[in-house]
């Protein structure tokens, strides 16, 4: 049999993800775009899992950038410490508090460019924020979906850039947004890294029915 072409791979992976996973519901848990953001920052090499029962004890402390700021970087990273990386991740929590009081009356900004200049917040992270928090049409990639994107023949790129341009060519721009997660929840469950070798899962057997070989894939 032979593998199918871009066009009914593409059409194939946005039919099949669309039926597996109808409900994007954001896996993080989050009030506002302010307690996204936190939660989004801490994801960074932490499942979501963790940082869930992490936030509760946080954001009862703090869940707003005046109440942050009132915290020590200290108190912070002993709240964090489980997610990991907490030395960096508590300062960029707290100066990033510090800088939307100061430079936006305490709000997130609904700007992609404002928000990469946050400590701690990069491209992805501020992607994120724009599609969950604002409605704001983004293709977030981590290396999940890099990987995903290149067993199932979406794209070439050697990293998370290329990979995103040439998602965002392949689908609509109004599909960017569940898509994202879509890919994500079918990564974790059926696609994983070691579980599927690019000649597994149905969505590569489907697309690559032909595929004799793993997959290798470049790292983000």
């Amino acid at each position: 049999m032979a593998n199918l072409s871009k066009a009914e791979r593409i059409a194939f992976i946005d039919h099949r993800l669309q039926a597996l996973y109808p409900q994007t519901l954001v896996p993080l848990d989050h009030r506002d775009p302010y307690t996204l953001l936190v939660a989004v920052l801490l994801s960074a090499q932490c499942t979501d899992e963790r940082v869930n029962q992490v936030t509760p004890a946080l954001f009862a402390r703090a869940d707003s950038p005046e109440q942050m700021v009132t915290l020590s970087v200290e108190e912070i990273r002993a709240i964090i410490r489980p997610c990991g990386l907490s030395p960096q991740k508590s300062k960029a929590i707290h100066r990033l508090s510090e800088m939307l009081l100061d430079l936006h009356d305490g709000e997130v900004p609904a700007d992609l460019d404002a928000l990469e200049q946050l400590p701690g917040v990069g491209h992805k992270t501020a992607s994120v924020v724009m599609a969950q928090a604002f409605g704001m049409p983004t293709f977030p990639v981590d290396t999940h979906i890099h990987r995903l994107a290149q067993r199932w023949g979406l794209t070439r790129g050697r990293n998370v850039v290329e990979t995103e341009r040439d998602l965002k060519r392949a689908f609509p721009e109004t599909r960017w947004n569940a898509l994202h997660l879509q890919i994500i929840f079918y990564g974790r469950e059926y696609c994983t890294a070691r579980g599927c070798d690019g000649r597994v899962c149905d969505i590569c057997r489907t697309c690559y029915p032909a595929r004799k070989h793993p997959k290798r894939c470049h790292k983000a």
